[in-house]
């Protein structure tokens, strides 16, 4: 963090210097390596970000300054700066997240923007009234931190909405955003996929599974070196994943029913071939706010067996 720092107790004004200097140096944050520089030391010094700006004359010293170095180090090394910090924004909500789910990131709120879109066309209460009506149920395959299922369910409360997760310390992570967010009507169930589900059906059914292949060189990015992999990759077959979900659909939708998905920025075309084999209509893809392919989805046809 610079020799500067290494005696006596620096100004706050000097660490955030000095840790957006280190950050910048490390090509981590890019432009924005001031702004994630404060918030590392907002919430390493557990103060708010206008104590950090109205006094940069303030000193650091103790263990306060030995957890600043020792967060800057670890951040500069491709720790996720949302584990270190614990929390991390999406869907302007704020989810704890910890080294046991992925970072939820800007991409996948396509996805959330999807199922609303698609819900609202289930939802014979339509406009969100309290007028009588059957509320669209929601499945959210592969939950994680709970960032979509729970973003959903912030925007939709009448809505019933179930996630699953093979992983418990995932669901615990989940259950706990859920909490935190007083959004207590959604349902959380471990196992793997569909396999919590049996008997149960759908209107929808959404999921961001792990798309990348085992040998992708995106793998090696320091940042994902930290997280879950089994949330990143599926093994050497990319789509292994997201076959198994198109696969088990008509198994839990209802007629009608549709079937949302997040996946790589190149998959957009082998994911619709998949709905499309497997008997799905209307199948479109929808591109993230990067203009990225991101989020491909399906209507079961009317005409199969299933529920009313």
């Amino acid at each position: 963090m610079g020799e500067t720092l290494t005696d006596g107790a620096p100004t706050l004004a000097q660490l955030t210097a000095h840790v957006a200097a280190a950050l910048g140096g490390a090509a981590l944050g890019g432009a924005d390596a001031r702004r994630e520089a404060e918030a590392l030391l907002v919430a390493a010094l557990a103060i708010g970000r206008a104590t950090l700006l109205a006094h940069p004359e303030r000193r650091i010293g103790g263990e306060a300054l030995a957890r600043v170095r020792d967060w800057t180090t670890r951040r500069m090394r491709g720790e996720p700066l949302a584990y270190l910090v614990g929390v991390r924004e999406f869907w302007s909500l704020p989810f704890s997240v910890t080294p046991d789910v992925l970072v939820p990131r800007p991409e996948t709120e396509e996805l959330v923007r999807c199922a609303l879109a698609l819900g609202d066309g289930f939802d014979s209460r339509g406009d969100g009234s309290d007028a009588p009506g059957r509320a669209p149920a929601v499945a959210d395959l592969g939950t994680g931190s709970g960032c979509v299922a729970l973003a959903i369910a912030s925007e939709r409360a009448h809505w019933r909405i179930c996630a699953t997760d093979a992983s418990p310390a995932a669901l615990a992570v989940a259950r706990g955003n859920a909490r935190a967010l007083g959004l207590a009507h959604v349902e959380f169930l471990e196992g793997s996929w569909y396999e919590p589900l049996t008997g149960r059906f759908f209107d929808l059914i959404v999921s961001n599974p792990p798309y990348v292949a085992a040998d992708d060189a995106a793998l090696d990015d320091p940042a994902l070196r930290h997280e879950p992999r089994l949330a990143l990759t599926p093994g050497h077959d990319a789509l292994a994943a997201l076959r198994r979900i198109v696969d088990g659909a008509a198994a839990h939708l209802r007629p009608g029913g549709a079937l949302a998905l997040e996946h790589g920025a190149d998959q957009a075309r082998a994911v619709a071939s998949l709905l499309v084999a497997r008997g799905f209509a209307h199948v479109r893809c929808a591109p993230d706010l990067a203009g990225h392919d991101r989020v491909t989805c399906g209507i079961f046809p009317s005409a199969t067996t299933g529920p009313p």
